[in-house]
């Protein structure tokens, strides 16, 4: 059996963030995409989403330097910049919205946090008013000190300080749902704005704009109803988030007999595994980093690599991670 090595790459935000309002954001620039590009048609051969599917289950004999793009959460970004790119280019571009955030103009959790650490000065200014706003909330929702949170969940990774972990690990998932909302909403209008619609209506591609990249040939896959942590929540509740998003991805015209799976925040358990192969989902994406391994064994646990972690100069030498599957 043949089993295909792919390079899957995960972008977020594409844009020239001096001259947006919020230059703090962590933002792929124009310029460095076109460049991270240019370095991709060096060294890597482009497929497409039914390719990977013919490689997992018709046995069909992918390039070793194969490579998928992917973009998550439907920036508008996507839209006004990537898609016509990839599009001149003749590049199928993967992307994957948070089906509640078009139809009903909400801010995502993650993105609220992206935009609040956006607009401050000073952390420590922004942790003070989170605990200002535990206190705020403590009797009635029993919580628990703050001490307690931070020696818990402020631990720094690659990309952020144990100080920013905290903030998003607090607001994302430590929390149950209608406190975290409650804390999120107060900072958002404090540090952001009072008009969540408006701002989702800047910040996300719109229903008709999607349907525009599909008919184009992007693809358009799965990436929750709410972008829930879809492996805190039981089955009954993970099938309905599979089913809203499903019946997304057919309002847009995207197959939902051969449909793409991205883990909101990468995360998945197996009772979520049953719930999509069942329903004919043919692959699920991660945030682990990694070369992935198309096969049936592990064709819904693939790796993913960040953008940051390939070269965005042009003319920069195949880094380690081309290395490893360019011959």
């Amino acid at each position: 059996m043949t089993i295909n090595q792919i390079t899957i790459v995960m972008y977020h935000y594409v844009r020239e963030l001096q001259y947006t309002r919020y230059p703090k954001i962590k933002a792929l620039l124009i310029s460095e995409f076109k460049e991270q590009l240019t370095y991709l048609e060096k060294f890597y051969q482009f497929v497409t989403v039914n390719d990977c599917i013919d490689a997992i289950y018709s046995n069909v004999e992918l390039p070793s330097n194969a490579i998928l793009l992917t973009f998550d959460d439907a920036y508008i970004d996507h839209y006004n910049t990537v898609f016509p790119i990839l599009e001149e280019k003749g590049i199928q571009g993967c992307f994957f919205p948070p089906a509640k955030s078009i139809l009903n103009h909400k801010v995502l959790d993650v993105n609220k946090i992206h935009f609040l650490l956006a607009s401050i000065s000073d952390i420590n200014n922004l942790l003070d008013n989170l605990f200002d706003c535990l206190e705020k909330y403590r009797s009635e929702f029993s919580l628990k000190s703050n001490d307690y949170y931070f020696s818990k969940l402020a631990q720094a990774n690659r990309f952020d300080s144990k100080e920013i972990i905290f903030i998003k690990r607090l607001l994302q998932v430590e929390l149950e749902e209608e406190i975290r909302n409650l804390i999120l909403d107060d900072l958002f209008y404090k540090y952001v704005t009072n008009d969540e619609g408006a701002f989702s209506r800047e910040l996300y591609m719109d229903i008709n704009q999607i349907k525009c990249m599909v008919q184009n040939g992007m693809y358009i896959g799965s990436h929750g109803y709410d972008h829930y942590f879809l492996d805190n929540l039981s089955p009954d509740k993970q099938e309905k988030e599979i089913n809203l998003s499903l019946q997304f991805l057919k309002k847009v015209g995207s197959p939902i007999d051969n449909w793409v799976m991205n883990y909101p925040y990468g995360v998945y358990n197996n009772s979520l595994i049953d719930i999509i192969r069942k329903k004919n989902c043919k692959f699920a994406l991660t945030t682990k980093v990694g070369i992935a391994s198309l096969s049936k064994d592990n064709a819904f646990t693939l790796e993913r690599l960040d953008t940051n972690d390939l070269p965005k100069v042009a003319n920069t030498r195949a880094n380690k991670w081309t290395r490893k599957t360019v011959n």
